[in-house]
């Protein structure tokens, strides 16, 4: 049988791939502040993240200039406030106040320029002194924080940013909910990335900063019409601010690049500028690549500010992809005009991560989309707040459909300061994604939760405002209030004779996969921690590609109508949680994104991803008999070790378009036949071997030996063929596995292991022994501001002369490609985040109290998912 595969635009896809993430010469490029610089403008970058003092608590009069820190310790962000546990569920996280002091030199050649200050994340509610003026202040953890910082800079001199952040319970502003009872944590902390950046006195403006009072305003935006694989028509908008006295004559120049950097497309625009200024531009590009999931094609749309003498005052690129989006209830997504051919099949995401909760570095952001894109998603919902820009880029980039949402979860305040802040952040979050062609909708009411009627329509509605043309579709729950509004409905699949079922509407599965006892003990079949081992992992991944209970699956949303879109798994990774002791495991990786068999299974059932085979057994003493193979290749041929001649599965012929099944061979495996071979000396004639066919032809094969003796450690850094980066907080990786002599994995041991560093790099989690689970033991290193070596030592906690062999990894970092701004002396002394102290029982009365909350958490968590009877 042929399969229907990926069309020979699928090279554009290696193409992108190369440029974002190569061999370590093609690096990813990401924004900084939201933009990328070009080389002939004046607006310069400098990187901000090294070399901040910082202390967790109160520290009356630290915002002044004159205030001792030198007792403080030293980070690099992102920081996170602590170094957390392997396992940080419970509200064990630290919830408080938090303390940031910066001393850098602003170089003298800036003088007269404008600065500004650009956090992409601070959690909380904070407020930033500059040189020991107030000049911010702000309220959420998800969104920029961009500040005028001119008048308080000294050029040539010492400067101090000072930063207070507070990620306690506030009711105030969104998402609200006490973290006791809430399903994802606020871990603190300037956790997202800072910068610095200079433009002259007529520039660019900053979507979220400027023209707050003024609807769809601010920065660059661009979007598409009349879209086909012969032309395109590029409208952009331009928002444009001139403080100076005099007006200024000139002309704004707009030039699309293809990825190679060739100018494809280039108009000008003459303008006066006084004040501020909005431009419309409309120019055609001929013979466009068009962005979808199976070919991601990005192009470079540059901007300049020019005076009349042609002296460029301002400029900058954006990526943009350029594709058209609209749904059609009788045939599904329509994608540049033509109806995309698969269910829309992925994951939710929490940003967290091991060790360092939200404080991702932007590359490992970057590969956790590369993961999930490998999987073979399509679609990421991003629960449940705007996520970090490297994400959002990285789909861009990867071709990876992502679903926006407003911060929020089980939580209303009808104070009206708490509404005003949740439509300032959607405006805000629309403003800073508006331009990516990974959007295909935004969420922004507030998650499983019961709000009032008029608010769903004013945030229906300030999205339809803020957005761009075709780019503006909005979805919320079907059985939640004032859904009526928006253009998509989330739920559960429907069958035609349900209440409330409507052929006429747009659907999508938000959530599902998690088939839990109760809202409360959260016992599931899903719910797997990788060490588990083996017949866990079998149960999650069967359950998640069909559910022998009926419960929603791949294979389910593949057999909705057209009108049902697909839907996203709960969840993509394990992740910890407020109001729950015990983490989600329902990832389809753990927490380090190592991978379980759900993963393997997610790519069988794909049909766009490469052509794979992967055997799901381990051939230990208590591995199945009948063994699980995944693959989405016609056929699927396996050889074992019990003497039989060679099983064969192929695939139906009436699968087309649908999700590969699971392949079983029955009683495949024996451990007293492998025994036999063990004690007779034939270790190696003791596999499982799958080969995957199609049209005949192997085009993908998995060995599987049975692990012998433990022999050494062998170490490996997760990159994704990503190479860190000298920039004082970039994150890797580093996987220890217990190997027996012929690099077969030990997944069933218990020891724990040892890891040291030397030359340019910190570990995280490595401050006492690390115990091996599955085989793995993992730790992060974190790199320094100067490019270099890393060498890495892992041995066994405890010696022994027959103990596994020590192991060693090395690899270079490279050198910052942003300018960065710290106090060299200063940042010398950057340690990684302390452990965590937790925070403390509760009392006998209290934990009562917080019985009678959860009791809500749960009736809500009921009213919002998947009801019993249905798919």
């Amino acid at each position: 049988m042929k399969t229907k595969r990926l069309p020979s635009s699928v090279f554009f896809v290696l193409l992108a791939l190369f440029y974002f993430a190569g061999d370590g010469n093609a690096q990813v490029r990401f924004s900084t502040a939201g933009f990328h610089v070009l080389s002939d403008s004046p607006r310069q970058v400098f990187d901000m993240n090294p070399g901040w003092r910082f202390c967790k608590g109160r520290a009356e009069g630290a915002e002044r200039v004159d205030f001792n820190d030198s007792e403080w310790q030293v980070v690099s962000l992102p920081n996170g406030l602590e170094t957390l546990p392997l396992e940080a569920s419970g509200s064990i996280n630290y919830r408080g106040e938090a303390w940031y002091r910066k001393h850098f030199t602003l170089p003298s050649g800036l003088q007269g320029e404008r600065c500004v200050l650009y956090f992409e994340g601070i959690m909380g509610k904070s407020k930033i002194w500059v040189n020991g003026t107030l000049v911010g202040e702000h309220f959420g953890g998800y969104l920029p924080v961009s500040l005028d910082i001119t008048e308080q800079c000294r050029f040539g001199e010492k400067n101090l940013v000072s930063v207070w952040a507070d990620n306690s319970d506030d009711p105030n502003y969104p998402p609200g909910k006490p973290q006791t009872m809430l399903d994802f944590c606020y871990f603190g902390g300037i956790y997202r990335d800072c910068w610095l950046y200079t433009t002259s006195e007529t520039y660019i403006t900053d979507a979220n900063m400027h023209n707050a009072n003024k609807t769809g305003n601010g920065g660059v935006a661009v979007y598409y019409e009349h879209v086909s694989d012969k032309s395109a028509d590029v409208c952009i908008q331009v928002n444009l601010q001139n403080d100076a006295v005099s007006p200024v004559r000139g002309e704004v120049e707009f030039v699309l690049r293809n990825d190679s950097g060739e100018e494809v497309a280039k108009s000008r625009e003459n303008c006066r500028l006084k004040g501020n200024t909005t431009l419309k531009k409309r120019m055609t590009l001929s013979s466009p690549v068009l962005w979808s999931p199976d070919t991601p094609y990005l192009y470079t749309l540059e901007v300049r500010v020019k005076d009349g003498k042609g002296n460029v005052l301002d400029g900058y690129g954006i990526r943009t992809g350029i594709r058209t989006i609209g749904f059609d209830p009788k045939r599904g997504l329509i994608l540049n005009g033509k109806v995309f051919s698969r269910k829309l099949i992925g994951a939710n995401r929490h940003q967290d991560y091991a060790l360092i909760g939200n404080a991702l570095s932007n590359s490992l952001h970057w590969r956790d989309a590369k993961k999930l894109k490998d999987a073979g998603m399509d679609i990421i919902r991003n629960a449940h707040y705007p996520q970090d820009p490297a994400f959002m880029e990285a789909c861009d980039a990867l071709g990876l459909f992502v679903i926006v949402n407003t911060p929020g979860w089980q939580f209303w305040s009808d104070e009206p300061v708490f509404r005003e802040r949740i439509y300032s952040d959607i405006r805000n979050m629309v403003r800073r994604d508006r331009n990516h062609p990974c959007v295909i909708m935004w969420e922004p009411i507030l998650n499983e939760t019961n709000y009032p009627d008029y608010f769903a329509k004013e945030v229906h509605g300030i999205v339809k405002e803020e957005a761009l043309p075709g780019n503006n579709y909005t979805a919320a729950d079907l059985r939640a209030t004032g859904s009526r509004y928006f253009d998509i409905s989330f739920t559960a699949p429907l069958s035609e004779t349900d209440p409330g079922y409507d052929e006429n509407k747009i659907y999508f599965t938000r959530e599902w996969g998690d088939n839990v006892d109760d809202w409360n003990a959260h016992n599931s079949p899903s719910r797997v921690a990788r060490q588990w081992g083996e017949h866990a992992q079998l149960i999650q991944a069967r359950d998640y590609g069909r559910s022998p209970v009926g419960w929603a699956s791949i294979d389910v949303l593949y057999e909705t109508k057209p009108n049902h879109l697909g839907g996203c798994l709960w969840h993509s990774f394990d992740h910890q949680r407020g109001y729950h002791p015990d983490p989600f495991y329902g990832g389809i990786m753990d927490a380090f994104r190592r991978p379980k068999y759900s993963y393997y299974m997610f790519q069988a059932k794909s049909h766009q991803t490469r052509p794979m085979v992967y055997v799901a057994n381990l051939m230990t003493p208590f591995s199945p008999e009948d063994v699980t193979v995944y693959s989405n290749c016609d056929e699927v041929r396996l050889t074992t070790q019990t003497g039989e001649k060679q099983r064969v599965y192929r695939v139906p012929q009436e699968l087309g378009n649908k999700p590969f099944p699971i392949v079983r061979f029955e009683k495949a495996f024996d451990f007293m036949v492998d025994k036999k071979f063990a004690r007779g000396g034939k270790h190696s004639e003791s596999y499982l071997l799958a080969e995957g066919l199609i049209d005949g032809k192997v085009v993908a094969s998995h060995k599987v030996c049975p692990a012998r003796q433990s022999a050494e450690i062998r170490l490996s850094a997760d990159t994704e063929n990503m190479q860190p980066v000298a920039n004082g907080g970039d994150l890797v990786t580093v996987v220890a596995q217990v190997t027996d002599r012929n690099g077969v994995v030990k997944r069933l041991n218990n020891t724990s292991i040892v890891f040291e560093i030397e030359g340019e790099g910190r570990l995280i989690g490595a401050d006492k022994a690390v115990p091996v689970l599955w085989g793995e033991a993992c730790v992060l290193v974190q790199t320094t501001s100067k490019a270099g070596k890393v060498r890495i030592k892992a041995r066994m906690e405890y010696a022994g002369e027959v103990k596994p062999s020590a192991g060693e990894l090395e690899f270079a970092t490279l050198p910052s490609p942003v300018p960065q701004l710290f106090d060299a002396d200063e940042e010398k002394q950057t340690t990684v985040a302390l452990p965590t102290q937790g925070s403390g029982a509760l009392s006998e009365e209290q934990k009562q109290e917080l019985m009678k909350a959860s009791k809500i958490v749960e009736a809500q968590q009921e009213q919002f998912g998947e009801k019993d009877g249905k798919r």
